[in-house]
């Protein structure tokens, strides 16, 4: 059985309401986010984890209406949310990405996967440390990881950030798919306040029929050739997960963006 994919909903800055229902080109952003990791290689199922609150009804209904398994669970805890979610789904290892992020790639996803078989690690991102565009985050765990994080995670800190249990608990081998750096670490490609929906709306313009394929690589040159895009959120970059400490005990090369010449 191949990894389960489960998009959680919900969750992030609460400065745009029905950021999932946003339209990015012709669909809406969760869509883009489902589709996307439906051709992460190494998966074969793809969840909907939505808080059960009455505001998270329509994102609900978009996420059924894009033909993926929809669970429902409770607002105020997301990790037991995400836990529920693997074991309705019967999940033996999970990839996690955000409904905040309609951009993820899934080659790079599908390497995080790839990296918790051959590092032989416990848990596996993208962000330890952060060296990708923000909003290209995701991470790779065994599902019996993720309950017994559900278990024993006690502080509020830890059951709202979903994996931060994993991401410090002792003994545990993390390995991290470190991205290419060299400042495309600043740019920010997540949907959670009015500007980064101004961005995504413009850099979806600007790729045009090619948007809802296109890669890192193809995304980061048009931002580096049209930095006019970049600065339309460029107040939100989020410099303390630049700076943050954790790190992984095992970490690849930088991951090279082939750009075109």
């Amino acid at each position: 059985m191949g990894a389960t994919v489960i998009v959680q909903a919900g969750g992030g800055l609460n400065a745009l309401p029905d950021r999932e229902l946003i339209f990015l080109g012709a669909s809406s952003a969760l869509s883009h986010v489902l589709d996307r990791a439906r051709r992460i290689p190494g998966a074969d199922l793809v969840v909907c984890a939505v808080p059960d609150d009455r505001e998270h009804d329509l994102v609900a209904e978009e996420a059924a209406d894009c033909a993926v398994m929809v669970v429902r669970g409770p607002a105020a805890d997301p990790l037991g949310l995400m836990a529920q979610a693997a074991r309705e789904a019967g999940a033996e290892t999970v990839v996690r990405v955000t409904s905040q992020c309609p951009v993820i790639d899934p080659v790079i996803a599908g390497g995080v996967l790839g990296l918790l078989t051959d590092a032989k690690a416990d848990y596996a991102s993208n962000t330890m440390p952060a060296r990708f565009p923000h909003g290209l985050d995701c991470e790779a765990f065994p599902a019996l990881l993720l309950d017994e994080a559900d278990r024993k995670a006690d502080t509020l800190a830890e059951r709202r950030s979903v994996t931060g249990w994993m991401r410090r608990h002792p003994g545990l081998t993390r390995a991290n798919l470190t991205g290419p750096g060299g400042g495309l670490e600043h740019l920010r490609w997540m949907l959670e306040t009015p500007e980064d929906a101004d961005f995504l709306q413009a850099l979806f313009d600007a790729l045009g029929s090619k948007a809802a394929s296109a890669t890192a690589a193809e995304m980061a040159a048009l931002c580096l050739r049209r930095p006019d895009l970049s600065e339309m959120n460029a107040d939100r970059v989020d410099y303390a997960r630049l700076v943050s400490p954790e790190r992984a005990s095992v970490e690849t090369r930088p991951m090279r963006f082939p750009f075109a010449a």
